[in-house]
């Protein structure tokens, strides 16, 4: 591991550090880190940073609870910035808002320029890249997106709509047509995986709950 002596701290001994989240690739917030909150963050395994208007440390989640998981930490070329990607419990920013960065000054609609899925990719990887697109709809400004749409009703719409699927579903298996159970199972799990984007809850956090009642 790198010596934490030899990154490039600047005039305060401080270092900025992005932290992403580890599954979504959405950058939550931008904080700085002396020596010593990195030395904490690094033995804990949760983000300890420093204030600077306060010019104290403080640990994430300490009051709120919305503590960030370590996965990993790495540095720059010109070792003056740390990029720390973290498994993120609640939201990230202090507004109520999952990334700090909920913002938009400029963008190019990145929700309509996503590459085409494959339904070919193993089960993990594919609900991940669909969930992924799921965010990206809903941090979009595009009006005609019925993701979008979704998210702005709200909770109660989208809680109406895994409902509605699920009795489709049950129906279309009543009815002994594969077809259509597919059809329909496809549209549930699809609203499903809305409810967790609505939660912040990833798909991997689901997976491993399944894999943890294999017996």
């Amino acid at each position: 591991m790198l010596n934490l002596e030899t990154l490039k701290y600047d005039a305060q001994g401080l270092v900025p550090a992005i932290i992403q989240d580890a599954f979504t690739k959405k950058v939550l917030m931008l904080a700085y880190m002396n020596k010593q909150s990195l030395e904490i963050s690094i033995q804990t395994g949760f983000t300890c940073f420093y204030s600077r208007s306060r010019q104290e440390l403080w640990k994430k989640g300490e009051t709120s609870s919305h503590v960030q998981e370590i996965q990993s930490i790495s540095y720059d070329c010109d070792l003056d910035t740390l990029l720390i990607l973290v498994k993120q419990t609640g939201v990230a920013c202090h507004t109520g808002e999952y990334s700090c960065f909920h913002n938009t000054l400029f963008s190019r609609d990145l929700a309509n320029n996503l590459p085409s899925l494959s339904p070919k990719e193993n089960l993990p990887e594919f609900l991940n890249d669909l969930y992924k697109t799921i965010l990206a709809r809903r941090e979009s400004d595009d009006e005609t997106s019925y993701t979008k749409y979704l998210f702005v009703k709200g909770q109660d719409k989208i809680l109406k709509k895994v409902g509605e699927e699920a009795a489709e579903t049950i129906i279309a298996s009543k009815n002994d047509d594969n077809k259509e159970v597919i059809y329909e199972m496809s549209d549930l799990w699809y609203h499903c995986l809305v409810l967790l984007a609505y939660h912040n809850i990833t798909p991997e956090e689901l997976l491993n709950e399944l894999a943890s009642r294999r017996k």
